[in-house]
């Protein structure tokens, strides 16, 4: 199931680097504007997570059960929800761009470059949100062929569009960091039109009939269940972010790119386990409905095992070659000098940053979300923010990165055990007592 979803979502990643070079091209000012307004977008974006792991928890417990006009009900309204709760999210941050943004230490000359970039992604973003949402609900039933064929022509689209409008070719005029805002929009409103697309013609999961009121505040109820705890899961990660970036910003906006930079080249990285937090919460949830103690003990495990070894390999990788990456997106000497002490530092903690996405999304799949936000603040706020203070006052930038690892590498185990405890109380519940052997 995870790897039609990895090439999805790798395509995604891969737009989004294309798309930094691009940036990077035009000037470090544009760099460190996209770099600024990165944790914005991941808030919005932590927001569709949110809503698609309540819907997948619930439409995949319902495919389990074999109800399929709960199913379609549920993915019908969840689509419905998504839409009016980030049209409320998007009027807001329309009205706050230059607070936020100065509250996050942005220069007051790059505030204007900044608004045209989100004033522009704003506009889309509930449509990007329903989207991601309906791949969700595809997800959940088990077909995971089709949301990835959707986000690959989606990144294909934006990666050509990108020259075109930052740059401009032919008709076009060079529109520079706001063409990039336009050329995601562009693509993303696609991605939207094909997710209704497929789920109401080919997987008939999308109904047109006025939903009964009180079914539907049913329906909302159960997604949000998951959905909001989910939700405010993945916000904290890009406030802390976001805090973060303004103690970075202390150094000059060169080291705030440098930051930036490193993030995209990470968030490649690790694209195998965002697909696999993506495909294991719907797995989960389908296996506990059918009583399949075995399996869910199973996963877990060797979940655990992959992200360990695969998390050492990438590590690895960028400790050869976090000297000469950030130099593809800026000839600066300290947006690489910072961007290379990141990528030296962190990835050794990756393994187990792996370990935090799977076990988190295994207790929404499982309908328990609040397990899931303790481990994000646990790791956030008690841990990464007071340390990152300490590692900025003791060793400057290099501390606040070596707090970021130290913090998730105490997540991870900790997410792992409490996981296990969880799927064995739900397992419980749903099914005769099954014996597990396994080795330790």
């Amino acid at each position: 199931m995870t790897v039609p979803t990895l090439f999805g979502i790798f395509t995604m990643m891969m737009q989004a680097f294309v798309d930094t070079y691009f940036i990077g091209r035009v000037g470090d000012r544009e760099l460190a504007a996209l770099s600024f307004a990165f944790p914005i977008l991941m808030i919005v974006t932590s927001v569709a997570i949110g809503l698609g792991a309540g819907t997948s928890s619930v439409v995949a417990r319902a495919v389990g059960a074999h109800d399929h006009r709960r199913a379609r009900r549920l993915a019908t309204d969840s689509l419905i929800l998504s839409f009016a709760i980030t049209a409320v999210i998007c009027a807001v941050g329309l009205a706050t761009i230059g607070p936020l943004f100065r509250l996050m230490g942005a220069p007051e000359d790059m505030i204007p470059l900044i608004a045209g970039y989100m004033t522009i992604l704003y506009s889309g973003v509930p449509f990007v949100v329903v989207g991601m949402v309906g791949m969700s609900s595809m997800r959940a039933t088990g077909d995971t062929r089709l949301p990835g064929m959707l986000m690959v022509i989606a990144a294909i689209a934006n990666v050509i569009l990108d020259p075109i409008l930052i740059f401009g070719i032919g008709p076009f005029p060079a529109m520079g960091l706001n063409g990039a805002a336009a050329a995601a929009l562009t693509a993303r409103g696609a991605l939207f039109i094909g997710a209704v697309l497929l789920m109401y013609y080919r997987l008939d999961m999308l109904s047109f009939n006025r939903p009964n009121p009180t079914e539907l505040r049913k329906s909302w109820a159960d997604i949000l269940h998951v959905g909001l705890p989910a939700a405010g899961t993945n916000v904290i990660i890009p406030i802390a972010t976001g805090v973060v970036i303004a103690m970075i910003a202390r150094y000059g906006p060169d080291a705030v790119a440098g930051f930036g930079v490193a993030s995209r080249i990470e968030s490649l990285m690790l694209v195998v386990f965002y697909a696999m937090s993506a495909i294991i919460g719907p797995f989960v949830g389908q296996n506990m409905s059918a009583g399949k103690a075995d399996r869910i003990y199973l996963a877990l495990r060797l979940s655990t095992v992959f992200c360990l070894g695969f998390g050492l390999l990438i590590a690895a990788l960028l400790a050869l070659g976090g000297n000469w990456l950030p130099s593809i997106f800026s000839d600066s000497p300290e947006v690489t000098r910072v961007a290379g002490l990141y990528l030296w530092i962190v990835p050794i903690s990756y393994g187990t940053y792996g370990m935090v996405m799977v076990m988190n999304a295994s207790f929404n799949g499982m309908g328990k979300p609040m397990p899931a936000v303790m481990v994000s603040i646990a790791r956030m706020t008690v841990l990464y923010l007071p340390l990152a203070f300490a590692g900025d006052y003791l060793f400057g930038v290099a501390g606040i990165f070596g707090a970021y690892a130290a913090a998730n590498i105490v997540s991870g185990f900790f997410a792992y055990a409490w996981a296990r405890s969880v799927v064995r109380g739900q397992c419980d519940k749903h099914a005769t007592p099954v014996i597990i052997t396994e080795s330790v």
